[in-house]
């Protein structure tokens, strides 16, 4: 069975170390200083435990990699339409496509009955470019649990968490799924298929959606974002428009919204994604974040008011900072 990770960088990498070390046959397409090191001294790994080192195969190139059984995407969401063209070489016949992209998915309408069954989301896949180019019936959805980084070319250092909740489309317990479920588990990976994989992404892109932007407005960490009275409320009020939203479209929630901000607070003085990269000049994750919820609100005919606040607002901050869309 062969394994790509397109996009080996934190998340990626940790993967790949964990896979590489269990023998499975892993591939990584990564880029710069970092696929330098992996390519010249291997991929270290720290984890709380331990730390190890394995030789990893590693290319810029997918044409020298060939056609991959599983193509495991890990890239910031905006990063993947650009690159689908790229990835034409890992695709065969028989590949499956692992999302494993925050936010709302680009194949999120795929595998559904009702009157939008087949709707593509524009604002994550302008265009079509990942539905044509890579197909949703390819697609094993995947939603990520672990943090990581790279904290210098060629080494990880996993924070937390270790799984990664696998999911049909369809809702199927399929043999492609079970057969990547047994590869990750044996590489000391939390891989449970799960028959209904959306109600796992809404749980996560809840947080996501107004955690991530508040913080990037205001530049405070989780635990005092989800305890101070007015942004608590503000992000309570994106939230449950996203449940209407979502239960709309079928989705089970299994805790409540103020649960939900409890578990925010308790993770402590954490900066999230989105912070984190407009601190360091990255690409921010507007669109599969905040816009994507606004854009299914419109499909459902839902007002979404608190969400078009926010979003108008990091927008602009992300546009200032040049870091977002012209």
């Amino acid at each position: 069975m062969k394994i790509c990770i397109f996009g080996a960088g934190a998340i990626g990498g940790y993967m790949g170390a964990k896979l590489a070390r269990a023998g499975a046959e892993v591939s990584l397409v990564a880029r710069g200083p970092h696929l330098a090191a992996m390519r010249e001294r291997g991929l270290t790994l720290i984890e709380e435990t331990e730390t190890f080192t394995v030789p990893v195969t590693a290319s810029d190139e997918p044409a020298e990699l060939g056609p991959q059984d599983y193509v495991i995407i890990t890239l910031k969401a905006h990063s993947v339409p650009p690159v689908v063209g790229r990835m034409q070489p890992l695709i065969g016949d028989h590949t499956t496509i692992v999302s494993g992209v925050n936010g709302v998915p680009w194949w999120y309408f795929h595998g559904i009955e009702g009157p939008l069954a087949g709707t593509r989301i524009e604002s994550v896949d302008p265009g079509g470019a990942q539905w044509e180019g890579l197909g949703p019936e390819r697609v094993l959805g995947c939603v990520v649990y672990p943090e990581a980084e790279v904290i210098e070319p060629g080494t990880v250092r996993h924070i937390e968490g270790n799984r990664f909740s696998l999911g049909e489309p369809t809702g199927e317990k399929s043999a492609r799924a079970m057969r990547l479920s047994e590869a990750l588990q044996a590489a000391g990976l939390k891989a449970p298929v799960r028959p209904r994989i959306r109600d796992e992404i809404w749980v996560k892109l809840w947080g996501n959606l107004s955690f991530n932007p508040i913080s990037a407005l205001t530049h405070a960490t989780l635990d005092v974002l989800c305890t101070d009275e007015g942004t608590r409320k503000v992000a309570r009020d994106m939230m449950l428009e996203a449940q209407t939203i979502a239960e709309k479209l079928g989705v089970r929630f299994p805790i409540d919204v103020d649960r939900r901000i409890d578990g925010g607070a308790a993770v402590g003085a954490h900066r999230t994604s989105m912070l984190q990269d407009l601190d360091a000049g990255r690409p921010m994750e507007v669109d599969a974040l905040v816009t994507a919820v606004q854009e299914l609100g419109r499909l459902t005919d839902t007002p979404t008011p608190s969400i078009d606040t926010v979003l108008a607002l990091i927008r602009l901050r992300a546009r200032v900072a040049g870091l977002y869309g012209p």
